[in-house]
């Protein structure tokens, strides 16, 4: 890990026993489905899409098994250790090590263009500065081609109650503030910001367009809620099943808010 950006090291330290920690709960789980059936319905079977920050490869598997292609990129070397044990063997997996500021430099590497892009679970609060990350996947994506990006949402009220039950006001509004703040994991620190939708969108102007959002999460609690929402399923199952009718209204109270962009035919660079 020595050389390691912040984040990528402290996700480097988790990395084996990540799946193992959040694999069970029941409320990651029913985000997942949210997001999953959007990519579903972006990428078509066939499809060449590259995931940004896909740690252990989860959704990534899922979508090879559904008959995409997928490039699965992380800044740490662990994750991408782990996702390229379960690939092993599967047709169209790919795995590179590359920070989501970096993905220019994968132009050379890889046949282009791909189809779609996605990053999912908040990576991508993780950079600091989304122009690059944008710039990158640029040069990477074909005219009119998706891009996914699910991020945290900066007003959670699930979060709020949840952290507030527990006697913590200061874990309850972090999101609120701006700039970066500091985050800990496997023991070590770093900084993740919470990007609110002008400040995305202005990063991935002029290259893509913006095509909508959805609250992921917004009745269903977020993990901070676990394990006790986990014992509770009939009543997560009603979170959910609330949450697939108000996650349009309601996108900016999601747990994650994912964005929809589409590639325009600006000029990459």
């Amino acid at each position: 890990m020595q050389g390691l950006p912040p984040a990528a090291a402290a996700f480097d330290a988790i990395a084996e026993g990540f799946d193992a920690r959040f694999t069970p709960w029941l409320s990651v789980a029913a985000q997942r489905r949210a997001v999953r059936r959007v990519l579903a319905r972006a990428f078509p079977p066939g499809a060449r899409v590259i995931e940004i920050g896909g740690g252990t490869g989860e959704d990534a598997l899922w979508l090879l098994e559904r008959g995409r292609e997928v490039l699965l990129t992380d800044a740490s070397p662990a994750m991408v250790r782990l996702s390229g044990r379960k690939f092993a063997g599967r047709a169209g997996a790919r795995t590179a090590l590359c920070a989501a500021e970096d993905l220019a430099g994968l132009a050379t590497r890889i046949s282009l263009p791909l189809d779609g892009a996605f990053s999912n679970f908040a990576a991508l609060n993780c950079v600091g500065d989304l122009r690059p990350f944008a710039a990158g996947l640029a040069t990477l994506l074909r005219e009119g081609a998706p891009a996914i990006l699910v991020v945290f949402g900066r007003s959670c009220p699930g979060e709020w109650v949840t952290e507030m039950a527990r006697g913590r006001p200061g874990e309850a509004f972090r999101r609120l503030g701006t700039g970066d703040r500091p985050a800990r994991l496997g023991g070590r620190t770093f900084n993740v910001r919470y990007h609110g939708r002008r400040d995305i969108e202005r990063a991935m102007a002029p290259w893509f367009r913006p095509d909508g959002r959805l609250g992921v999460g917004v009745f269903v609690p977020p993990s901070a809620a676990e394990p006790w929402i986990s014992g509770h399923p009939r009543l997560l199952d009603a979170f959910e099943r609330l949450d697939r009718v108000f996650a349009g209204p309601l996108a900016r109270l999601g747990d994650h808010i994912l964005y929809r962009f589409v590639r325009n035919g600006a000029e990459a660079r």
